[in-house]
């Protein structure tokens, strides 16, 4: 029989249940209760919201007799939550008590009296608060913000000739938003964000870099989602001491792939401006605050463009899609001045903007926006924000200009106290990608060199370097693409066992018989892949050219890449 697939939801989320159309309720409950972590009789499911329509597991009717069909929800009360006064999206979770009596994650006063107050409720409270009221959020629908002209208004006229009150964009006034979809940015330990801050130290130029990690709960926070970062990839770019360009990455998709294997994803971007106020002393200039700014203008229009691209899942949603969890981190000097992390996000208002092309920052005023006006090419719906004129009256604004503050939603950016390590830590680190500039180099010799440095009997930990990872399978002349999954997958699990199975493969001989011919001595060669293993002859027969490292094919007088002699 086909399979279906069930929704259940409770007060701790919505789970997915296999279940076949012949299956009995009692079968199913006892998956139910296996999926929640139940006993049998710790809770009830209804088939409506309203606790109406129990399913027992004293029946013996099938899920298609109960006329439930793939992608149905119901709904699962726990044993004290399912008498007739309960309400399940309204209910506490734990923790959440206040002056005696139960409170909701988006009561106001209970988050600012948290320690330290919250100003944004997470998006979850804030879904639990439009899905509490009488309607059980029955009419709830986020709908995504649109300020283009509706095609297929057949009534008049194109634009510009023509525009009607039904194909026309809403005014939007913008609004500080409530809620945020990421309550806090987390670098697993310092050295991620050390070894990222290097290339500022030693050039004195600013740099870019992605965030991979993941999403996990954050539990300061009532429903609060937190970005974890164990890892920044460092694109092809061209940065100098007040600007910063982003080049053509031909390795992006490969990047996103190999972290995909190891359990990561890209959760948002990281860059510095940093300017040295005392070298003696290691200070920074403390430049972004409330008399300045925190993002600039062009800042937010990035990161409005980076969120469109990693929009947030969303049922709620008609498009299927809400807001982003992308974040955007900044290392810039605090008012101590030494080097702060400090964590936003832009509103869905400024991603609406910022997709349909209408804000546009200010050349000499990087705290104001502007809203585009509308043209022959383009309609432009009216942007206004509410502002406190000197009489302490609320005044709406045409937003040309913007303070950009309005568009902003800043994030808590945190190091945890006990550090956490999805990749290992060497004195002696593999270089990071697309360094060239500091004569930092992915390359043979210096895998090689990093061989020769960090001699663990525990190949797991040596291996287990991102920059790494990334080098045996993107390098051009002996890419892993095809045969790194197990080695990924080890990584992933910390299995020294899975990662010893792959160290003894034929890739490996030939990357270590490869390092072997750049004149580094490595420890321990003979026992894979060295004379007399299975690629010796192949590989012994290349050669590396002293000038740029590139290994040569067999016979070759001059190097294919650099055409310099072989010496």
């Amino acid at each position: 029989p086909a399979e279906r697939i069930i929704r259940v939801q409770s007060p701790d989320g919505v789970k997915r249940i296999t279940a076949t159309k012949r299956e009995t309720a009692a079968a199913f409950l006892k998956k139910v209760a296996k999926e929640f972590g139940f006993q049998n009789n710790g809770f009830s499911v209804y088939i409506n919201r309203n606790k109406t329509g129990e399913i027992t597991a004293s029946s013996t009717k099938s899920l298609s007799l109960l006329k439930i069909q793939h992608g149905d929800l119901l709904f699962l009360f726990p044993s004290g939550l399912a008498g007739p006064s309960s309400e399940m999206e309204t209910s506490a979770p734990p923790g959440l008590k206040a002056c005696g009596a139960p409170s909701v994650p988006f009561d106001e006063d209970y988050l600012n009296h948290l320690e330290p107050p919250v100003k944004h409720m997470s998006f979850h409270a804030y879904i639990r608060k439009l899905t509490g009221g009488a309607d059980k959020g029955k009419f709830v629908a986020l709908e995504n913000i649109s300020c283009k002209i509706k095609s297929g208004c057949e009534g008049h006229l194109p634009w510009p000739n023509g525009i009607c009150t039904k194909c026309q964009p809403s005014a939007i006034t913008l609004n500080r938003q409530k809620y945020r979809h990421v309550d806090n940015i987390m670098f697993e330990n310092h050295t991620v964000a050390d070894r990222f801050l290097d290339f500022w130290r030693k050039t004195g130029n600013q740099h870019f870099g992605y965030l991979y990690g993941r999403y996990t709960e954050h539990k300061d926070i009532p429903l609060g989602i937190r970005a974890e970062v164990a890892a920044i990839y460092e694109p092809p770019q061209i940065g100098t001491q007040n600007s910063l360009e982003l080049l053509e990455d031909p390795k992006a998709e490969v990047v996103d792939e190999i972290a995909a294997k190891l359990g990561l994803r890209k959760v948002g971007w990281i860059f510095t401006d940093l300017v040295s106020e005392d070298t003696r002393k290691g200070t920074v200039r403390y430049s972004r605050n409330k008399d300045t700014y925190f993002l600039s203008s062009e800042e937010c229009i990035t990161a409005g463009d980076f969120q469109n691209k990693h929009p947030n899942i969303c049922r709620l949603s008609p498009d299927g899609h809400f807001g982003s969890k992308f974040v955007t981190a900044v290392a810039t000097g605090g008012p101590d001045n030494q080097v702060h992390f400090e964590g936003y996000q832009v509103s869905n208002q400024c991603m609406a903007l910022v997709r349909d092309e209408c804000l546009l920052p200010c050349k000499d005023a990087p705290e104001l926006g502007y809203a585009k006006e509308s043209s022959s090419e383009q309609y432009v719906p009216d942007v206004f924000y509410k502002d406190i004129d000197k009489f302490g009256n609320e005044i709406t604004q045409l937003a040309r200009p913007l303070p950009v503050e309005y568009l902003i939603i800043d994030i808590t950016t945190t190091f945890p106290k006990d550090p956490v390590y999805t990749f290992s830590i060497s004195q002696n680190p593999f270089p990071i990608e697309n360094r060239d500039v500091l004569g930092e180099t992915q390359d043979f010799h210096s895998l090689a060199t990093y061989l020769s440095q960090n001699t663990s009997s525990v190949f797991l930990d040596t291996i287990s370097d991102f920059h790494l990872l990334l080098f045996l399978v993107t390098n051009e002349v002996m890419p892993l693409q095809d045969s790194i999954s197990l080695l990924l997958e080890a990584v992933r699990t910390r299995n020294e066992e899975l990662a010893q199975t792959w160290k003894k493969s034929e890739q490996w001989a030939t990357i270590e018989q490869l390092c072997s011919t750049v004149g580094v001595q490595l420890p321990g060669l003979h026992e894979y892949g060295a004379v007399g293993g299975p690629t010796h002859a192949a590989a012994a027969a290349m050669w590396a050219c002293q000038h740029c490292t590139f290994m040569n094919q067999p016979g070759t007088g001059h190097c294919e890449m650099c055409s310099l002699p072989r010496t």
